[in-house]
């Protein structure tokens, strides 16, 4: 595989995006150990303020732990129409600069400005003025990382945070690769991290000497994606037609249900919520899937496609009635979703009944 022509490219990475937000609105909250999520009973952190970080504080940790490694922590409830208002400011802020914007979420994006709106040969100055523009414009700190692809952008990103950025120029992304610890390669989670230690392979440096066969044998596909990252190869382009794939609501409840009696109750508000979503991005789908969590946190899923597009709440929470009583719950639910996939915003479908060169960096 060789490497396409040099591209230069800013992963922009909000930081502690729906805290920041917290702390932003409310003065009360600056400088507190804030965690946005359900409460420390049964809910899961969904982010943490960088002052309950310091405490191991992360995302997607139980509130229950992160109120015993954090005792003073606060918790606030999400708001997440307020932080969809921010991030399309700051989506504005990177369509003046140029149309190839990829969004991971709402926090981050990648930026193509190879050829930027600006005229700025510069990707490190054109990342210093966005990262300016946000401050100024949402009162709100952003990091970024800055190189000739997608994945060494998005792991320099991580460097300088909060509030910096990084560039890996052409001639150090192979020593910037190898001296990276292997933990820190974006797409290698803990579980991959252990087993990569187990075979010896603690930095690029390590993963670099073994053969693609090798990498192959141990990791499946994602062998030949570890084989070449590490030699600074990775040719995806930033995606500025990216699409929403699905679209769901789901709840975690303060107490087990244990009767479909409260299960029903409990779905006509996650039906009604997922409606107004679907209402709000004018987009509706064939494809209902109810998740259910249970107690021993085994996760069952139950689809079933519709021959037409819906978004209607009565429809939606129908057929999740439907695929509840399709199978008697096994035990007690800690957690119930609706979700809708198979959607019509691919182009043509809005019928609905209810959407080493020299490189200057």
């Amino acid at each position: 595989m060789e490497q396409p022509a040099l591209r230069k490219i800013i992963h922009v990475d909000m930081d502690a995006f729906y805290a920041s937000v917290e702390q932003l609105d409310n003065p009360a909250l600056r400088g507190k150990a804030l965690a946005v999520g359900g409460g420390e009973t049964r809910g899961v952190v969904a982010a943490a303020s960088y002052e309950a970080r310091k405490f191991g504080v992360r995302s997607a940790m139980s509130g229950y732990l992160a109120k015993k490694r954090c005792p003073e922590l606060i918790f606030v409830r999400p708001r997440f129409d307020r932080y969809t208002e921010i991030s399309r400011k700051i989506r504005e802020i990177f369509y003046e600069y140029t149309d190839k914007v990829e969004p991971l979420s709402l926090d981050e994006a990648y930026l193509d400005v190879t050829h930027n709106k600006k005229g700025n040969p510069s990707a490190t100055l054109v990342a210093s003025e966005i990262r300016q523009r946000i401050l100024e414009e949402t009162g709100l700190t952003a990091s970024a990382g800055i190189s000739i692809n997608k994945f060494i952008a998005k792991v320099a990103s991580d460097y300088n945070k909060p509030n910096g950025q990084k560039t890996v120029n052409p001639d150090e992304v192979l020593p910037f690769l190898e001296d990276l610890a292997i933990g820190k390669f974006y797409g290698v989670g803990k579980v991959t991290t252990e087993r990569m230690y187990q075979l010896g392979i603690f930095t690029g440096k390590d993963l670099k000497q073994k053969t693609i066969e090798y990498l192959t044998e141990h990791f499946g596909k994602a062998g030949a994606f570890y084989y070449y990252v590490v030699r600074g190869i990775h040719n995806s382009e930033v995606r500025s037609d990216r699409t929403v794939k699905s679209v769901g609501t789901e709840h975690t409840f303060n107490e087990n249900l244990v009767s479909e009696v409260f299960m029903l109750e409990k779905l006509e508000g996650i039906a009604n919520e997922l409606h107004r979503r679907l209402e709000k991005k004018k987009i509706a789908g064939k494809t209902v899937t109810l998740k259910i969590k249970y107690s021993d946190f085994s996760i069952q899923t139950r689809s079933k496609t519709l021959p037409y597009f819906i978004s209607d709440r009565s429809l939606m929470l129908e057929t999740a009635k439907e695929l509840l009583y399709q199978e008697k719950p096994k035990d007690s639910v800690r957690l119930l979703g609706i979700s809708l996939s198979n959607l019509n915003n691919e182009a043509g479908e809005r019928k609905t009944i209810a959407v080493q060169l020299k490189f200057d960096f």
